[in-house]
């Protein structure tokens, strides 16, 4: 991203262009997080002891028993999702990273370095996953209800439906059920996703050549992977945490963060963690560079379109 092109537009340019880049690249990689967070629930469902399926069986299983179709489950909770974290995330981090670069340099917002998009990363992730977790846990749930055995199926009718029974069944906080890994997650996607794509692409292009297009995906893919490495084990988390019943003693199976993924490990072994590592790659490595090139594509369309306007 480009620091002196987003202070070119308007703020409400600036969250529209978030919102409809996030949104389109949602729907370019939703089957992958449909295959992710089943696959990263699947050990918590199915028989104890069981080995795991491959990331491509596992998809391959979904489809062939339940259809193409299956894969994109969750998709209009899923869409809300990204209504309100990808306007909030991009959006707030350019407010945030305009308004701290101004504090640090005299009023100079030109002067953006790793530190200022570190603390704006951090905080507007922060804030856009406490913003988004009703419609994630939705997603979350849909996603993966149809994976259950027919007797714990919950059978939400639509996103309309769930958000209502979730309320009316198990309360209004429980959106908020696995918020701590959630927001660290989405804090540390804040930091390293933007950071480091910057950084990327000022290396590829001045190792490698890259320029462009070209540039901007391999960036993009790069952030990708290695924000994946890094918050997978709290999705796997985050997940759990969203979508756990309470038991007969009318406990949960998990407290907090630190004690879900301690019992995880424990239990299912570190590498669980990662347990369908690659379709969740393939959504957020396939998610940002979409988003990128989108948001980028429409500001250069926006900013032709209304260039008259400004004369």
């Amino acid at each position: 991203m480009q620091t002196a092109q987003p202070r070119k537009i308007g703020r409400a340019a600036q969250f529209g262009t978030a919102c409809c880049g996030g949104v389109a690249a949602w729907w370019v990689v939703h089957p992958f997080n449909t295959a992710a967070v089943r696959m990263s629930l699947a050990a918590n469902s199915g028989p104890v002891g069981a080995k795991p399926l491959g990331t491509f069986p596992f998809i391959s299983g979904i489809v062939k028993a339940e259809g193409f179709g299956a894969l994109y489950n969750g998709l209009g909770a899923a869409t809300l999702r990204q209504v309100f974290y990808a306007t909030s995330r991009f959006g707030l981090f350019e407010v945030f990273r305009d308004k701290i670069a101004a504090a640090r340099n005299g009023g100079d917002a030109s002067k953006v370095d790793f530190t200022t998009r570190f603390f704006a990363g951090m905080t507007s992730g922060g804030m856009a996953a406490i913003i988004s977790m009703p419609a994630e846990v939705t997603t979350v749930r849909m996603s993966n209800d149809a994976a259950l055995p027919a007797a714990e199926r919950r059978n939400y009718k639509s996103v309309v439906d769930a958000f209502a029974r979730i309320i009316r069944e198990e309360g209004a906080l429980t959106f908020w059920s696995g918020a701590t890994p959630y927001a660290t997650r989405c804090m540390v996607v804040g930091i390293c996703q933007v950071g480091t794509y910057d950084q990327f692409k000022q290396t590829f292009a001045e190792k490698f050549g890259l320029a462009g297009l070209t540039n901007h995906a391999a960036s993009a893919m790069s952030a990708g992977l290695l924000y994946s490495l890094i918050t997978m084990p709290l999705e796997t988390t985050k997940n759990r945490m969203a979508f756990q019943k309470v038991g007969p003693d009318g406990t949960k199976p998990y407290k907090n963060m630190v004690s879900a993924l301690g019992k995880i490990a424990k239990t299912e072994g570190v590498a669980s963690l990662w347990h369908g590592f690659l379709p969740y790659y393939g959504r957020c490595g396939g998610h940002t560079v979409t988003m990128f090139i989108a948001v980028e594509q429409l500001r250069a369309a926006y900013m032709k379109a209304t260039a008259g306007e400004e004369q």
